[in-house]
């Protein structure tokens, strides 16, 4: 906890002080913040700092990688002292550098629009894991051939575990919602009674049209369509409103503008939008088998490295609302596994000390799904083995593809822990599609080759 509190301290100089800081967040492995004077910024000394092992700029975000789990505690940390492990080495300057430059050189036109989008599901990720992992541990309890009769002994336990699993999506599009308003400019508040203006059961009982409306009918799609629109609104007659009237009616208008807007074209919209994204990747996967599988895992990091992928995010959550699981997850998963098998075989062909150990540190959290540390600082830096691991990657999800394997969340862990969060009958073929992308990846980066660095 020191090193903690200390690293928050750090930062905290480095940013030029609380008073500069306008937005402070998290996400599983980096600090996320927004500064007032960019001036201020000691950017070399934020480089430096032990416990940073990479920095990126994206827009108007500076992000500094602390690593998994400990992103979260050294925000408390730095929000703590506003209010009132060692685990960088010289070895990972190399990293933070390559990333910066590949996130620059990459960057697609779409992607900060694309990031703030993901900036919305970010937070949630926590219960994402958590109901993940209960619903695994759930399947597990509910095996005979693993616990024997546990599940005819304890009924309510398993029932109290599906309740605390389901939670997040019983609330789901709330917690969409308030997070839209957030990353949006909103007011939080107002951005939860959208979402549950579109969840309303009372809806229900309503007939527009000839038909009768559908409570949450466009998940969280629609909800990010009503409450963008719904921080228009209020930005706009916040301007226009003299102040003694602008907090009354400032929300009486809003609600009663972008409401009716939303039950009337944003609601219909959002669930065309949503079904289509939900049939359209189920269709794919199911029909397209090994060809679509391949396509999807082989060109999953260069979506990365443009920042593209963030688009994804609101199709993991629609196709477990929609079905119950995500079949596209476990597939896009195994990009980040051909690196494994590509950095194991730069490891063993390699005479270069340095990079020996950039790998060896980075090797067991690339084995828990960040492959942040092996992209940027092995494979993408040596050209041919980032090619070699995207190929190891389509051969893993080709057969993920085929053997039609699920995840029952949306994202947030990945690797070998994703195993824990399968659908009951696919966790070996998952297993078994790992093992391959591995070996795989392997095999293309030792037959490809590449130029060893000298030291």
């Amino acid at each position: 906890m020191e090193k903690t509190a200390s690293l928050a301290s750090d930062i905290l100089l480095g940013v030029g002080g609380q008073n500069n800081i306008l937005r402070l967040e998290n996400c599983m492995t980096r600090v996320r913040m927004e500064v007032q004077d960019e001036e201020k910024l000691d950017i070399a000394r934020l480089k430096a700092l032990p416990g940073v092992s990479g920095y990126v700029k994206q827009g108007e975000q500076h992000q500094l990688i602390v690593g998994p789990g400990r992103a979260a505690q050294v925000v408390d940390a730095m929000r703590a002292q506003i209010a009132g492990a060692d685990t960088s080495s010289a070895a990972f300057d190399d990293v933070e550098r390559n990333r910066a430059q590949a996130k620059a050189r990459y960057k697609a036109p779409m992607s900060d629009a694309l990031r703030k989008l993901a900036n919305v599901f970010i937070p949630l990720i926590p219960a994402f894991i958590a109901s993940g992992l209960i619903t695994g541990i759930i399947n597990i309890l509910k095996r005979p051939d693993i616990v024997g009769d546990f599940a005819t002994h304890y009924p309510n336990l398993l029932g109290l575990l599906a309740i605390f699993g389901s939670a997040v999506f019983a609330i789901m599009n709330i917690l969409v919602g308030v997070n839209t308003a957030k990353v949006f400019g909103g007011s939080v508040a107002m951005g939860g009674v959208m979402a549950g203006i579109l969840s309303s059961p009372q809806l229900a009982q309503i007939t527009l049209f000839g038909e009768a409306l559908q409570p949450g009918r466009g998940g969280v799609i629609a909800v990010l369509l009503v409450v963008a629109l719904m921080c228009w609104v209020e930005k706009r007659l916040r301007a226009w409103l003299p102040g003694s009237l602008e907090l009354i009616f400032n929300p009486l208008i809003t609600t009663l503008v972008t409401g009716t807007l939303a039950i009337v074209a944003l609601q219909p919209l959002g669930g065309w939008i949503s079904e289509s994204i939900a049939h359209g990747a189920s269709l794919a996967i199911d029909k397209g088998g090994l060809l679509v599988g391949a396509v999807l895992a082989g060109s999953f990091l260069p979506l990365v490295l443009t920042g593209l992928h963030q688009g994804l995010v609101p199709i993991h959550v629609e196709l477990v609302q929609a079905h119950g699981y995500n079949a596209l997850f476990p597939i896009l998963a195994m990009a980040g596994v051909g690196q494994i098998g590509a950095a194991i075989a730069v490891l063993l062909k390699t005479r270069n000390a340095r990079l020996k150990k950039v790998i060896k540190g980075a090797l067991p959290v690339g084995l828990l799904g960040i492959g942040e540390p092996l992209i940027f600082g092995v494979t993408l830096p040596l050209g041919k083995p980032f090619i070699a691991a995207c190929l190891g990657g389509a051969v893993g999800g080709a057969l993920i593809s085929y053997f039609k394997v699920a995840t029952v969340i949306t994202f947030g862990i990945s690797g070998l822990p994703l195993a824990l969060t399968i659908v009951t009958g696919k966790v070996m073929l998952y297993l078994l599609g790992y093992l391959v992308a591995v070996i795989a990846g392997f095999l293309f980066t030792w037959l490809m080759g590449f130029h060893d660095p000298e030291e």
